[in-house]
C-alpha cells in the first residue's frame, strides 16, 4: 500500500511514501503521519492511498508513523466543505489542530473564587419547554438550529446544564461555544461546580493546559462523551460522537477569527451540525439580525425567555450630553455622579462602560452633535492623517473643513478618553471610592484579571471602569448602577451593521444591573438620540429587528444580500495599490456580483504590511465564490485573502 502525503511545512504537492508493514492502523484520507524529508522526520496528512505500486522513476521511501486520529466519520467532509467555503486548502485547519496539539504548557485560571456553589433550581415553564423540544433531537438525532432569545438573567445557562446532562446520558459529546477566552474559563469553572461530577469537563484554549489537552485526545480516541468548552478550536477537532452544539452570546463578532481564514466558529458549528444531523442552541440576549432571518427564511425554532430568574430590568435614563446643564464634567454627568454616590451610601456597586474604539476614528461636532457622513452610503466617514474624511465602502472623498457645517462650531471631536482618565476623574469626584479598570491593558494578565472578578464578586470594589470586557457573561449580584458615558460613539463607524452591534453591546451591558434586586437604573449617556436608544429596554429588541431588516432590504445588505471581502496585502504600498485596482477591474465585469471599492482599511498597515480591501454583495453566496474563483492568484504579487461573511 501506497500514500500520498501533503506536509505541514508546506511543501507544494504531495509527496509519494510506501505504507510499513507493521502498521497496525490502515491509513485513510486524513490520516496524520510522520515521514522523511531530506534528512529529518516531518508532519504531514495523508491525502491519497493507493493500493497499486505506482509507476514512477525513483525509490518509494517508507513512512516512519501513524498518528491515532479520532474516528469521526463526517470530519473529512466538515474539513472539505469549511475549506471550499473559504477557499483556502484543507492542510490549513489539520495543522491548526496538529501545532495546538503540541503547544507548550501553559497557567491556566483554576481560582475557586469566582462562584459560589449555587443549588439546582426548578426549570420554569418557558425553560422547560426548551428543554423537552431539544431532548428528543439529541436521542434521535436531527439537525434543528435552535435559537433560545433570553433576556440578560433569564437563565439561559440552567437550559444549557439540563441539556447538557441529558446528552451524556446519551453517550453524547456536547460541544459549547463561548465569544472569547475568558469567558470559556469563566464558563468552565462554574459547570464544574454545577454540573454531576460524572460528567467530564475539558476546554480546547489558548488557556488550556498541555496536560488536558492530551487528556481530551485521548477521550476523543477512545469515543468517550464529554463536554467541550472553547472558542474558536473545538469546532475543528474530530468529533466521533457529537450529539449537542451550543453557542452562547451567538451574535458576538468574537466568534470570527481575527487572523486569515478569518473562520467564523458561529457558521462552522452551523455545518458541522448540519453534517452531523444533530441540533445546535443559538443563545443571546440579543440574536443577530442574520440569525432572526432565518428563523422565518430557514424555519429555524425561536424560544423565548422573557423574564429574569431573579431580580428586575433595571430603569433606563438618558442624559443629553450636550446640555450643559447636565454635567460639570463632560464624560460623567450630574446625574451620573449623583447616582454613584447614592451607590456608595447604599453600599452597592456601579460599572462605567466606556467604548475606547471611538478614539479618532470620526469626527463630530461638539455643539451640535453633527457627524460628517457620506452622501452616497448610512456610514459616517473616517479622519485619516492626511486631514481628508473617507468612506471605506464607495471612497467617497473630502477634506474636513475648520468648522461645522451645520452650526459653524470650530469645536469638533476627534479623540476619545480612556478608562483611565475615567478613573482619575472619580478619584477626584468621589475620593473614598474603591475604583478598578476592566480594558484590554488590564484584562490581557488574566491572573490579574480574574483577581479583579473575584474582588467584585466579594464586593471590595465599588465601581469598575470597563470596555467591552464587562459586557456579556458576567453575574455580579450587588451591581444596580450602570453608565454608558458615550452611548452613540459605535454609530460613528463605517459599517454596515453599526446599529445593530451598539444596541447589542448597550443591552448586554445594561444587563449587568439589577440581576438580583428588584431596583436598579441605567444611565446612558449620548452626544444625540438615535432610534436604537427606543429598543435599550431589552423587550423591545425584536421591535428593533423589524425596523433593521427593513433598512437593510433597502440597501441590499446581509442578510438580505450576501456579503464577502477580499483583501490585497503586501510590504509595497504602490503594489497594493496598483493590484487592488486591477483586482476591482477584473471583478467588475460580472454582471452577477456588485464590487465596492478598492478601498483603504481603518487600519492600512499592519506589521510594516500594506492591505487593500474590495467588498462584493451579491444575491447567493455561490455567484461571489464563482468570482473569486475567476481571479488568478499568480498575476499578483499581493497575497490575496478571502472572507466569505465578514463582521
Amino acid at each position: 500500500m501506497f500514500i500520498k502525503v501533503k506536509l505541514f511545512s508546506g511543501f507544494p504537492e504531495p509527496l509519494l511514501y510506501q505504507v510499513p508493514d507493521d502498521w497496525t492502523t490502515a491509513p485513510i484520507v486524513g490520516s496524520l503521519v510522520k515521514v522523511p524529508m531530506r534528512n529529518k522526520f516531518c508532519s504531514g496528512v495523508v491525502t491519497e492511498v493507493l493500493h497499486n505500486k505506482p509507476e514512477v522513476g525513483f525509490g518509494i521511501k517508507p513512512a516512519q508513523s501513524i498518528q491515532n486520529f479520532p474516528q469521526d466519520s463526517f470530519y473529512n467532509h466538515f474539513i472539505q466543505k469549511l475549506a471550499t467555503y473559504h477557499h483556502v486548502e484543507e492542510i490549513h485547519f489539520l495543522k491548526r489542530i496538529q501545532s495546538f496539539l503540541k503547544h507548550k504548557k501553559e497557567v491556566a485560571l483554576t481560582s475557586e473564587q469566582s462562584f459560589k456553589d449555587q443549588q439546582a433550581f426548578l426549570l420554569t415553564s418557558e425553560q422547560l419547554a426548551v428543554v423537552e423540544h431539544i431532548k428528543p433531537l439529541i436521542s434521535n438525532p436531527l439537525f434543528s438550529p435552535t435559537v433560545l432569545h433570553g433576556v440578560t438573567g433569564s437563565g439561559k445557562t440552567e437550559v444549557y446544564k439540563k441539556l447538557i446532562e441529558h446528552a451524556i446520558t446519551q453517550q453524547k459529546t456536547v460541544l459549547l461555544l463561548l465569544p472569547e477566552v475568558t469567558l470559556a474559563v469563566q464558563f468552565e469553572q462554574l459547570l464544574r461546580k454545577q454540573l454531576l461530577q460524572s460528567i467530564p469537563i475539558l476546554s480546547f484554549h489558548s488557556a488550556t493546559d498541555a496536560q488536558d489537552k492530551k487528556k481530551l485526545w485521548h477521550n476523543l480516541l477512545q469515543k468517550k462523551s464529554q463536554l467541550i468548552i472553547g472558542v474558536h478550536l473545538p469546532v475543528l477537532l474530530p468529533l466521533p460522537n457529537l450529539g449537542l452544539i451550543i453557542v452562547d452570546e451567538e451574535h458576538e463578532v468574537g466568534y470570527q477569527e481575527k487572523k486569515h481564514p478569518k473562520v467564523n466558529s458561529k457558521e462552522a458549528a452551523i455545518l458541522r451540525a448540519q453534517l452531523h444531523g444533530i441540533p445546535i442552541i443559538l443563545g443571546s440576549a440579543t440574536p443577530s439580525i442574520t440569525t432572526l432571518y432565518n428563523v422565518k427564511a430557514r424555519n429555524w425554532k425561536l424560544f423565548q425567555l422573557k423574564k429574569r430568574f431573579t431580580g428586575a430590568f433595571p430603569k433606563i435614563n438618558f442624559v443629553n450630553l450636550l446640555d450643559k446643564k447636565e454635567r460639570r464634567c463632560f464624560w460623567l454627568s450630574d446625574q451620573l455622579i449623583q447616582g454613584i454616590k447614592q451607590q456608595l451610601q447604599k453600599k452597592e456597586q456601579t460599572i462605567l462602560f466606556l467604548n475606547r474604539r471611538g478614539v479618532s476614528f470620526f469626527v463630530q461636532c461638539k455643539g451640535c452633535a453633527f457627524v460628517f457622513n457620506c452622501p452616497s452610503c448610512s456610514v459616517s466617514l473616517t479622519l485619516h492623517g492626511d486631514n481628508s474624511l473617507r468612506c471605506h465602502y464607495c471612497q467617497y472623498k473630502t477634506t474636513q473643513p475648520d468648522c461645522c457645517p451645520t452650526c459653524k462650531d470650530k469645536e469638533l471631536l476627534k479623540k476619545g478618553i480612556g478608562t483611565q482618565q475615567i478613573v482619575t476623574l472619580l478619584q477626584k469626584i468621589v475620593p473614598h471610592a474603591r475604583i478598578a479598570r476592566a480594558d484590554l491593558d488590564s484584562t490581557v494578565n488574566r491572573a490579574h484579571w480574574q483577581n479583579t472578578v473575584n474582588a467584585m464578586h466579594e464586593g471590595t470594589i465599588d465601581i469598575l471602569v470597563g470596555t467591552q470586557t464587562i459586557t456579556k457573561g458576567y453575574h455580579f449580584k450587588n451591581v444596580t448602577l450602570v453608565g454608558i458615558l458615550w452611548g452613540d460613539s459605535n454609530l460613528n463607524f463605517p459599517y454596515y451593521n453599526a446599529q445593530e452591534t451598539t444596541l447589542q453591546q448597550l443591552i448586554q451591558v445594561a444587563g449587568r444591573a439589577g440581576r438580583c434586586h428588584p431596583e436598579s437604573q441605567v444611565i446612558v449617556q449620548a452626544l444625540r438620540h438615535n432610534q436604537i436608544f427606543n429598543y435599550v429596554h431589552e423587550i423591545d429588541y425584536l421591535n428593533f429587528y423589524e425596523q433593521e431588516l427593513a433598512q437593510r432590504k433597502e440597501v441590499g445588505y446581509p442578510p438580505l444580500k450576501r456579503f464577502a471581502e477580499i483583501e490585497l496585502k503586501h510590504t509595497k504600498e504602490a503594489t497594493v495599490e496598483d493590484e487592488s485596482n486591477k483586482l476591482a477591474s477584473l471583478l467588475i465585469g460580472n454582471k452577477d456580483i456588485i464590487v465596492l471599492g478598492p478601498t483603504q482599511p481603518p487600519v492600512a498597515k499592519i506589521k510594516k504590511v500594506f492591505s487593500r480591501k474590495i467588498y462584493i454583495k451579491a444575491d447567493s453566496f455561490n455567484a461571489i465564490s464563482n468570482a473569486y474563483q475567476t481571479i488568478e492568484h499568480k498575476q499578483f504579487k499581493s497575497k490575496i485573502f478571502f472572507t466569505p461573511n465578514p463582521l
